[in-house]
């Protein structure tokens, strides 16, 4: 599964911004073809990511399309037009039901085979932005070439008549069923977007706040956010030293028969070492361990 900090959207209709995101060092380029592309712009945005797809070198970032909602109209358009490219992930936006996942995903296994590519080589995100996709979470989440839950904290708040806040408590509830389903089926969860994106205090602290909650990335939309996004999902140093900590003396407090012990003035026991093992994936994700 791809480290996904930071998950960058880019108009799937614009050669030049695809072009310059690609030196940014940004873990997933999304090139989208829904809110992203005007409604006018549908057919060159299908060409200019399919010629991307074939022309770029992504490098180490993960090359993901955005198709328009299912029973838009034109998302099966959109998949016949980049899935012979092979883009690592298709993502859905506005998923309300399972469904909708498993006709995007037998259309992308008949691709698979077709080519003679692995079954599941291209994974499924899937945004998580109404009410019905909260509530129908459990079901969704499930389906098997599930990679990510992507929340979108606008659309939801749209759907059920919330005002957006600062303090976006309004959000909470959605955010934490997200959070939580993707904890069951072992997904990625992938956060909100700050809108005010020239003000990186706030990106940060959105970002380290939904960091805190259980995700491991952010959605960004302009390139200055993907640092303070990287940044707040990468454990620091000092965490991943006591993570270490944790998982060597928890061994040794196994092998000499003890349970739960002290350790720095505070009792470890099982949840705080699957905890410490967690912190070590993300260091490892990121490079740092």
């Amino acid at each position: 599964m791809h480290p996904r900090r930071a998950l960058l959207y880019m108009p799937g209709d614009d050669w030049k911004k695809i072009n310059k995101s690609i030196t940014f060092g940004v873990d997933s380029i999304c090139m989208d073809m829904e809110d992203g592309t005007a409604l006018s712009r549908k057919a060159e945005a299908r060409e200019t990511i399919a010629r991307a797809l074939q022309e770029l070198d992504f490098g180490k970032s993960e090359k993901l399309a955005r198709i328009n909602a299912v029973g838009s109209g034109f998302e099966s358009l959109d998949l016949q037009a980049v899935l012979p490219y092979h883009p690592d992930g298709i993502v859905i936006p506005k998923v309300e039901s399972r469904e909708q996942v498993e006709w995007a995903s037998a259309i992308i296994e008949q691709a698979e085979l077709e080519y003679g590519w692995p079954i599941n080589s291209i994974r499924i995100l899937i945004g998580i932005e109404t009410a019905a996709g909260i509530m129908n979470l459990r079901e969704i989440a499930s389906h098997p070439r599930l990679d990510a839950l992507i929340f979108g904290g606008e659309d939801f708040a749209a759907n059920i008549g919330a005002v957006r806040t600062p303090e976006a408590w309004e959000l909470f509830y959605a955010r934490s069923a997200t959070v939580t389903a993707a904890g069951m089926y072992g997904l990625q969860a992938i956060d909100i977007v700050t809108i005010d994106f020239k003000n990186l205090e706030i990106v940060r602290a959105e970002a380290e706040f939904g960091a805190r909650m259980g995700f491991v990335g952010k959605q960004v939309i302009h390139p200055a956010q993907v640092e303070p996004a990287q940044l707040a999902f990468t454990p620091s140093d000092e965490a991943i030293a006591h993570a270490k900590r944790i998982v060597e003396t928890f061994e040794t407090s196994q092998q000499a028969g003890a349970g739960a012990y002290a350790l720095d003035g505070k009792m470890i026991d099982m949840p705080l070492l699957k905890n410490a093992q967690k912190v070590l994936d993300r260091a490892r994700a990121a490079g740092k361990a």
